[in-house]
């Protein structure tokens, strides 16, 4: 049993524009663009801003585009099953029961792509081409090459540790150096004189050194600066492994709203020319862009 509707399907001209729109940015950031680049990142904020655009005209827009032509129902979906078996055709305003389902279905996907993909990337970048992708050139060094800046800054920070010790060193040995020789250069008569001096330097300096660090200072400070720097190497190393987590949590669910998202999609395309061969190509002529639908 075959119904006509009252009125020919039509597609408004938001409808088209975010429909369409939001094929050519899945289809730009699926194929062309390159993930995490400048430019994927500004066509998902565009994706986005159309899903925005869709959702807000399912509530002010006209009567075929609003989420009242099309409530998702699974009865209703189970009940245009049952008239797909008997060979009954029923025309609808909008879109039949199984395919509003597919809609919301892919429309909440969209929401978790953009929202996992959003919250990974914050906002656009100025300039599209200067941010690569991950799996581009220069992408994926970026961490690592911050990470060898930090070891390269450690390493420059513990040899100048080194070459201050050496230093102080040096200036120790020269200063015994001169005090040598100047004793061999002293008068004989001063001689006595000179010894209890000597003595006096010689027991203030053995005090001094006492309390002064012992042989192997440098070597100390040097093992204490290490150990600071890989205290705090590991207590930097904590935080960021924690925002890597987080973001490979939302890489994860981001990468599987994409897989089911392409999944949606074909089911959507094979549901589209089911439907057109069943019921007839109004539904194509529809959604084309001016396209005038014939009752």
């Amino acid at each position: 049993m075959d119904s006509t509707p009252s009125a020919p399907r039509r597609w408004d001209p938001i409808v088209k524009l975010t429909h369409w729109g939001v094929v050519a940015a899945v289809i730009g950031n699926a194929i062309f663009t390159e993930e995490g680049s400048g430019w994927h990142i500004w066509v998902g904020y565009g994706l986005a801003a159309l899903l925005a655009l869709r959702l807000l005209w399912g509530l002010i827009g006209p009567d075929e585009a609003r989420f009242s032509a099309f409530p998702p129902s699974p009865a209703r979906a189970l009940n245009h099953i049952g008239e797909i078996g008997r060979g009954e055709v029923t025309q609808h305003r909008s879109h039949n029961p199984l395919g509003a389902l597919m809609v919301y279905a892919i429309w909440a996907t969209l929401l978790v792509v953009c929202g996992t993909g959003i919250a990974m990337s914050g906002p656009p970048p100025a300039d599209p081409s200067a941010v690569r992708g991950e799996h581009g050139e220069g992408g994926e060094k970026r961490e690592k090459g911050e990470s060898d800046e930090r070891g390269a800054a450690r390493e420059s920070e513990a040899d100048e540790a080194r070459e201050q010790a050496r230093r102080a060193e040096a200036g120790e040995n020269e200063e015994a150096e001169e005090r040598e020789e100047a004793g061999a250069r002293r008068p004989a008569g001063l001689a006595a004189t000179t010894d209890r001096a000597e003595a006096r330097e010689q027991a203030g300096q053995a005090a001094v050194n006492a309390r002064a660090v012992p042989s192997g200072a440098a070597d100390a400070m040097l093992a204490t600066t290490e150990r600071g720097e890989r205290a705090e190497a590991r207590e930097s190393g904590e935080g960021e492994d924690g925002e890597e987590e987080e973001e490979g949590g939302l890489g994860e669910v981001h990468e599987i709203a994409v897989n089911l998202l392409y999944v949606l999609i074909a089911l959507h395309l094979a549901g589209v020319v089911f439907e057109t061969r069943r019921s007839g190509p109004q539904i194509v002529r529809a959604m084309v862009p001016g396209g005038t639908p014939r009752g």
